[in-house]
């Protein structure tokens, strides 16, 4: 199977590429950096650009997009160029980089897309208006694109709750800082990078394969529990 996952050089992405490069798919890990794990083959492309996606396979049956930002302040601080900033990142990346995908996916008959969103977006929370509004983007995306590309293409995304990756790096600076984070949730813990990419294998593979139009909660009973 041929997947691309935007996004992979950190994180979640990096995450998703070595499982599924130790699964024996073929794996295109496209980012800013043009970094990639071994045995995937790397694409440099930043989804802030208009520029074309160069070297993407004829057939794709998987589409994973996790660029993100994390950008918190009080609605008051918020500048227009940020919000501009979080919605291009988050939505039109993911707009972009489905548009080039799209003829890949036709291609291979079957194929599975897989957004994220955030627990901000369902669960109203203070300093998130900015990304949480780029997130709401997506789940919109996600329902609409599901609709139409159905029966063929399945389309889901995965909401996330606060995760130890690069991108929360300054919010989980200090053992103290992940300590308290983690007592926020039910489960009593920040989120793990392979807790999330468990979730999109999920979803990209067969065992989802009656599963479209979804947002699956992944955040440690953040969004419907109190602890």
């Amino acid at each position: 199977m041929n997947y691309i996952v935007f996004g992979g050089s950190r994180g979640v992405g990096a995450s998703v590429v070595g499982v599924l490069v130790s699964q024996g798919h073929s794996v295109w890990s496209v980012s800013r950096s043009g970094e990639a794990a071994d045995g995937a083959t790397s694409i440099a492309w930043d989804a802030i650009s208009d520029e074309v996606i160069q070297g993407l396979p004829a057939e794709v049956h998987g589409v994973v997009y996790a660029p993100g930002s994390i950008n918190l302040k009080p609605f008051r601080g918020l500048k227009l160029d940020e919000f501009r900033a979080d919605f291009e990142v988050n939505a039109m990346g993911a707009v972009k980089a489905l548009q080039s995908c799209l003829p890949g996916m036709k291609s291979a008959g079957k194929a599975s897309v897989v957004l994220f969103s955030t627990v901000a977006v369902q669960t109203g929370m203070p300093f998130h208006a900015s990304i949480a509004m780029a997130k709401g983007a997506i789940e919109g995306l996600t329902r609409s694109l599901a609709a139409e590309w159905a029966p063929q293409i399945r389309v889901n995304a995965v909401a996330p709750s606060l995760v130890n990756t690069d991108l929360a790096a300054r919010l989980l600076s200090t053992p103290e800082k992940v300590e308290a984070s983690g007592k926020r949730h039910p489960l009593q813990r920040v989120g793990e990078a392979s807790d999330i990419a468990s979730a999109v294998l999920f979803l990209l593979g067969d065992g989802s394969d009656w599963i479209t139009g979804q947002v699956m909660a992944v955040d440690g009973g953040m969004g419907s529990l109190r602890a």
